[in-house]
């Protein structure tokens, strides 16, 4: 599933191929996305010019003078610029035509995504959501005063998007394993110290995997339709079972925490 940085990688992709650049025409060719696109959007785009890009948390918005393109790339979704010579492959759903010449298309296997025309910022989806986790307003002493009411698992403490947007599974694996927190320990159970380092992992994870590209495990491309390089530079996800990359004694264990897989080492996690 894109998380947070793919989805920043896809907006720095597209960006400079249409921003400032008219929308000329658009093709829907299979409007049965997660929630459908429904009649009239392809007339709400055309003839508006692109003003800017935005992402908040793993949602991307496309700046118009009469309102918001919103994409959600769900869990197989990528958009990509082409060429119009470039024939549509299977699964791409849906073009945006630029004056330039370019296209912006949509591709999505499992049809999880979602694409929305907003008339203002507020959206179901976009409402009751966290801070972004690489801004200001999201640190050790933020991520402590909200760990104090909670129990759960530090995981999906930081996995719940009404705490913390866009820390996905890979990131916070990653990010706990750098912090030294076990992934199953209550969240206000671990000090304020330990929080202080696990918001300095998080957005240590988050921006080395933008810098390379994002994560490509299965279906995601940038939007020049490029990889990205981040699992290279995995420490614990989808590592269950090999030895640990610090200590190289203990073997990584993995576990099951809300139908997703938590890979940790004993030793070095705590």
């Amino acid at each position: 599933m894109p998380e947070l940085p793919e989805v920043e990688t896809t907006r720095r992709g597209i960006e400079p191929h249409v921003m400032g650049h008219k929308v000329t025409n658009v093709i829907v060719r299979d409007r049965r996305l997660r929630w459908a696109i429904p009649p009239g959007f392809e007339q709400q785009l055309a003839g508006g010019t692109v003003a800017g890009t935005r992402r908040r948390a793993k949602y991307l918005l496309m700046d118009f003078d009469s309102g918001c393109l919103l994409v959600h790339l769900g869990m197989s979704g990528s958009l990509r610029m082409v060429a119009p010579e470039e024939q549509p492959r299977k699964h791409d759903h849906v073009d945006i035509e630029f004056d330039n010449g370019l296209i912006l298309r949509y591709h999505d296997p499992r049809r999880f995504g979602s694409m929305h025309w907003l008339s203002s910022d507020s959206h179901a989806l976009l409402d009751h959501l966290g801070p972004e986790p690489l801004s200001d307003a999201f640190d050790g002493e933020y991520l402590y005063q909200q760990a104090r009411r909670r129990s759960s698992a530090v995981k999906l403490f930081i996995m719940d998007a009404k705490i913390v947007v866009g820390v996905g599974n890979i990131y916070a694996n990653e990010a706990l394993f750098m912090a030294g927190i076990r992934p199953d320990r209550p969240a206000n159970r671990v000090s304020k110290a330990r929080l202080e380092a696990l918001a300095t992992a998080i957005k240590d994870v988050l921006a080395t995997a933008i810098d390379v590209g994002g994560t490509t495990l299965r279906d995601f491309v940038g939007g020049d339709g490029k990889a990205g390089y981040f699992a290279q530079s995995l420490q614990v996800y989808g590592r269950g079972g090999e030895l640990c990359y610090r200590c190289k004694a203990k073997r990584l264990k993995e576990i099951r925490q809300s139908n997703r897989a938590s890979v940790f080492c004993g030793a070095c996690q705590r």
